[in-house]
């Protein structure tokens, strides 16, 4: 059996941000934490006490988030009946009655409410009444075509207000919503609305990308004759200005056929389907997991409103596609009634400026990215805060990665030096952030997510499946039902399929695949998935923790770490991907080895060091290492199409170093 690593991770005595009384007192979760205490005669010392309270008493916890979030609906009287189990489908709030689209769409008046780039060549808005007018007009549509509850709607579109537009009318039917980013190719795309038998697809006719434009058009063709079930295609005219379509409708001509008017929204079970989202796939065909109206809501209301301090009229911003789901979670900054910044394309065009451009000229008070971002950023050497005005910047959430430690120093002494980051850990499986969330009250320690969400009872399960001790690695679980768990994987009759992914590593909890460990400042450093920890020597470590040490080399862009099978043991592979110009020495490995022994621990150390061009990685951004570790051991790589540059994973093929 594997020995657990313990870790020898300092621990974090400094915070490195910590708010000050009047942010306190000024946020939301201040003035709900004394709400809380006054109704329940409770007194909570800190955050980790109001969390604690949170799941210890999960009724009057949610119920109260649903009253002072103000989610619009019936509540109804039963909060989580009293058998309820930790198995698939939790049933909140099972006799109440809600729409996602009518929260999102409360709001009708001239204040903005989406403000979109697409790099240099498009700059647009909408009102609140605009959105409300164009998703009538669009959910006429849907209704003429016979799309009703339970349908099937999809979107092969970037981050645009039509995407959102075309949502929020699948939503308000009741018909369910999924979306994929363009840059998918055709089985890609296939092997996700292939599976879920869309009636309609709103597609973009093309995209703008580092500056070139990209046609879509023929790959929507391809498409459309792969899915039968397609009744209509709209074609959203972006990136190419007069599209020639064929068997397709153009999104003015579709929309302009109706005339605005009040939405009837009908209000559905709390546990309706909304979204069909979809795992990276690069493992095998994705995932289909299905998530519910009300989950989703009252999940990413606590979330903007109560962890990310999220306020009415904030500028909330996300680098997202829409085939990630942080697009998801950012769209309901709606029902927040904050304004949503869009920006589409490459965050590097024209140059490393253009989402700093983006946040000065906006106001924007939540910026939101990937943990990949920011370490390219620094490696860039940008700094923002001697270039732009970002006063108005409250909070940097990120996610996708961990976030090392030195990103949070670059952060806070590059970009702005009195800003609450807030990184983020989830995940699509959860559509929401709530396994590891910052929050506006408590400090933040460098390289420490601050802590769970509330209402989630996360914990650190050694292989025994007892709670690890603070700074000893083990599973992500998560011990009581919460909202936001998927309703059903799509055609998956008896549950097995959603058993399998989350309810077989331990008894009666949920695992979520990820390698981490707890701090003594009750935070949590997440160090990967755990079927990509390394096992050398019977050890299983984190790769983060390698990563961090690499990245911090000058000559190293960027790295990606694996276990080779070999000699009746495993060893760890370190490839690199170097500055232009650079050349991987002996010395240079020297120094990458000698670090990571240093900073991690001699068992970290890799065995070899391999230069590379290319890192494969998803659409998301996120760095496939199941898909190199199969390649070296010359194993298939089951879905090469939910890659984002699946040429990259020939660079790991028949490497002549890794035969001896």
């Amino acid at each position: 059996m594997a020995e657990t690593a313990s870790q020898q991770t300092p621990v974090n005595q400094t915070p490195v941000w910590s708010p000050s009384q009047a942010r306190k007192e000024g946020s939301t979760l201040w003035a709900f934490k004394a709400y809380i205490e006054n109704k329940y005669q409770q007194n909570f010392s800190d955050y980790h006490a109001l969390w604690t309270w949170s799941n210890t008493h999960s009724r009057d916890f949610w119920s109260e988030v649903w009253d002072y979030c103000g989610v619009i609906g019936d509540k109804g009287q039963i909060i989580l009946p009293e058998n309820q189990k930790m198995v698939q489908g939790a049933h909140f709030f099972p006799d109440s009655k809600v729409n996602y689209a009518e929260n999102l769409l409360r709001r009708k008046d001239e204040a903005t409410a989406i403000v979109f780039r697409g790099e240099d060549k498009v700059e647009t808005s909408l009102n609140y009444k605009q959105l409300y007018d164009q998703v009538s007009q669009f959910a006429q549509g849907l209704v003429a075509l016979g799309v009703k509850k339970n349908s099937r709607v999809c979107g092969l579109m970037p981050n645009m207000p039509e995407t959102i537009i075309a949502a929020l009318a699948t939503a308000s039917i009741g018909a369910i919503w999924s979306s994929a980013s363009p840059d998918f190719g055709v089985q890609g795309v296939l092997d996700r609305f292939g599976q879920i038998e869309p009636d309609v697809m709103i597609a973009c006719a093309g995209y703008y990308y580092n500056g070139k434009t990209h046609d879509c058009l023929s790959k929507i063709s391809a498409i459309q004759e792969k899915i039968p079930s397609l009744k209509q295609v709209v074609i959203v005219p972006y990136a190419i200005e007069k599209p020639a379509v064929s068997n397709a409708v153009l999104y003015a001509d579709f929309i302009s056929a109706y005339t605005p008017k009040d939405i009837q929204f009908e209000r559905f079970d709390f546990n309706h389907p909304l979204f069909i989202m979809f795992s990276s796939g690069t493992t095998g065909t994705p995932k289909c997991i299905v998530h519910g109206h009300g989950g989703t809501l009252i999940q990413h209301l606590k979330e903007f409103h109560l962890q990310c301090d999220v306020k009415k009229g904030d500028h909330v911003f996300y680098f997202t596609t829409c085939g990630w789901m942080m697009w998801n979670w950012l769209i309901s900054g709606l029902a927040c009634e904050a304004t949503l910044l869009l920006y589409d394309g490459s965050p590097f065009y024209p140059d490393g400026n253009a989402l700093f451009d983006f946040a000065q000229k906006y106001k924007m008070s939540l910026f939101g990215t990937a943990a990949k971002y920011v370490d390219a950023v620094k490696k860039a050497g940008i700094n923002p805060a001697k270039t732009h005005d970002l006063s108005h910047l409250i909070t940097l959430t990120s996610t996708g990665s961990p976030l090392v430690h030195e990103s949070f120093d670059y952060i806070l002494s590059d970009i702005k030096k009195d800003l609450h980051i807030c990184a983020l850990y989830g995940g699509t499986d959860i559509i929401a952030a709530s396994f590891g969330i910052g929050n506006p009250i408590s400090p933040v320690y460098r390289g420490e997510l601050q802590g769970p969400g509330l209402g989630t009872d996360i914990d650190v399960f050694d292989e025994n499946g007892q709670p690890a001790p603070y700074n000893v690695q083990g599973d992500v679980v998560c011990k009581s039902v919460f909202p936001s768990m998927p309703v059903a994987f799509w055609d998956d009759p008896d549950g097995s399929r959603y058993k399998g992914a989350y309810f077989e590593g331990y008894d009666g909890v949920w695992t979520h695949g990820d390698w981490a460990e707890k701090t003594p400042t009750h935070g949590l450093i997440v160090h990967g998935r755990s079927d990509a920890t390394l096992n050398p020597g019977g050890v299983r470590i984190g790769t983060a923790e390698i990563y961090r040490q690499v990245e911090q080399i000058e000559e190293v862009l960027e790295s990606i770490a694996i276990g080779q099978n070999w000699d009746d043991d495993v060893r760890v592979i370190l490839f690199v991907r170097l500055r232009e110009g650079v050349t991987l020495t002996e010395e240079l490995i020297k120094t990458i080895r000698t670090r990571i022994r240093i900073g991690a621990s001699p068992r970290h150390v890799p065995e070899k060091v391999i230069a590379v061009s290319d890192i494969p990685r998803t659409k998301s951004n996120k760095m496939v290492e199941l898909a190199v570790r199969n390649v070296v051991h010359g194993k298939p790589v089951k879905n090469v199409e939910a890659l984002a540059n699946p040429e990259a994973l020939e660079l790991y093929k028949d490497i002549p170093e890794l035969q001896s």
